[in-house]
């Protein structure tokens, strides 16, 4: 918090600077051509530079003291003690090429390992899983993976690079690092949006290297998602008389759109089904504290700036290659059970398109399990019962297999 309020004061220091050097500078010319130089302009506009300058050094010193001191806190019990055989660790790896970051949480490191999939494309939930999910760490070693183009691994490849092959591969060399690291035959998938699609791919192409999976607000046809949210979207606008709403998705028509203002169209309709979903009484804690989890310690200055260019430039160019899945035909035969944990009041991805996914699915074992209280987000909505529907889904697997 003291970083990010230094960092913010510094740079608008060095914004002032800047300014008044830019100022300064087309006085100097105007009083040049004038023939009316004041000496004491090109003393300030020198004095005014090297403030510039000693500010810059500093917010880019702080920028990387930030980031190299980025952590994840220590796995504590009630009474303050660190578990004994606990793992709390920020680790950088290198897969297929490409450096991306990982944490990695539980109360004991010989626990079943549970990899967390991100929504997106282009979001980091690192921090955000630590707060709502703590109560997984002493169950399973939870593992939350920054992909691509997000977050801490925003430079893991160039946006224009990435595409959904990308993160089935880089998804595939984490969970056969895991898998090495923790001596472990097999590890738990869970994805969530864009995750969960994510964990489809997974499951369905190595899935002699999962337990199970389980999905929370299922993606399953993205183009047929787009159309129902766009619909649901403006049902609501036109049924609240909120004309300014309605003009902006009339103008934009309907989706699925492309090119390098698709996620500031999809934007019109998705961030309004967010805010109707927060304004929805029967759904409980509604929204992502977006601060908190932005000024956690796993999440260095540059980091946070990415925080939102992933949700910004990586969701605008993968997303729309995304248009041509659907589960329901393209997925069918899994080799590994399947769970989806689904918001009853989930109009993001409209729970009707993971029902049919239900009925055209051929699984070891499959089902879907409702939460009363939540939108497209269980696992932050009702994270008491999320957690205990995922030990009863994987638990109750082990003792199958």
């Amino acid at each position: 918090m003291i970083q990010t309020l230094l960092f913010l004061v510094l740079t608008v220091l060095m914004v002032v600077a800047l300014i008044e050097i830019l100022l300064l500078s087309a006085y100097c010319v105007i009083a040049r051509i004038r023939k009316k130089m004041n000496p004491n302009l090109l003393i300030r506009i020198k004095k005014t530079a090297i403030f510039f300058a000693v500010v810059m050094i500093l917010n880019v010193g702080l920028i990387i003291h930030s980031q190299l001191t980025a952590s994840t806190p220590h796995i504590v019990d009630g009474n303050g003690n660190k578990p004994e055989n606990s793992i709390a660790e920020l680790k950088k790896l290198e897969l297929n090429g490409r450096k991306q970051w990982i944490s990695l949480r539980g109360w004991n490191k010989d626990a079943p390992v549970l990899l967390f999939l991100a929504g997106g494309p282009g979001g980091t939930q690192m921090a955000a899983v630590r707060h709502e999910l703590a109560e997984l760490e002493k169950h399973f070693v939870v593992v939350n993976w920054d992909q691509p183009g997000s977050g801490k691994s925003y430079y893991a490849e160039k946006t224009e690079n990435i595409t959904a092959e990308t993160y089935i591969q880089d998804g595939y060399a984490l969970t056969e690092y895991l898998k090495e690291r923790f001596s472990q035959e097999k590890i738990y998938l869970m994805g969530e949006s864009w995750g969960s699609a994510l964990g489809i791919f997974l499951v369905n192409k190595y899935p002699e290297s999962y337990h199970a999976f389980i999905g929370t607000g299922q993606m399953v046809a993205f183009a047929d998602t787009e159309r129902m949210d766009y619909e649901k979207a403006l049902e609501i606008a036109k049924s609240k008389g909120n004309t300014t709403v309605t003009k902006r998705l009339i103008a934009n028509g309907k989706p699925p759109y492309y090119g390098k203002d698709m996620v500031w169209k999809s934007a019109v309709y998705l961030n309004y089904l967010g805010a109707y979903m927060a304004e929805n009484p029967e759904i409980h804690n509604s929204g992502y504290n977006t601060l908190r989890d932005i000024l956690s310690s796993e999440y260095g200055l540059l980091d946070k700036i990415n925080f939102f260019r992933g949700i910004i430039n990586t969701y605008n160019h993968v997303y729309q290659q995304l248009y041509t899945i659907d589960m329901r035909t393209d997925y069918t035969k899994l080799d590994v059970p399947v769970y989806f944990l689904l918001g009853r009041h989930d109009v993001n991805a409209p729970t009707v398109l993971a029902e049919e996914y239900v009925q055209a699915l051929d699984a070891p074992d499959k089902r879907i399990v409702w939460f009363e209280h939540s939108g497209h987000s269980p696992w932050i909505n009702e994270p008491v019962k999320f957690v205990k529907e995922v030990l009863s889904c994987f638990l109750e697997n082990k003792t199958q297999e």
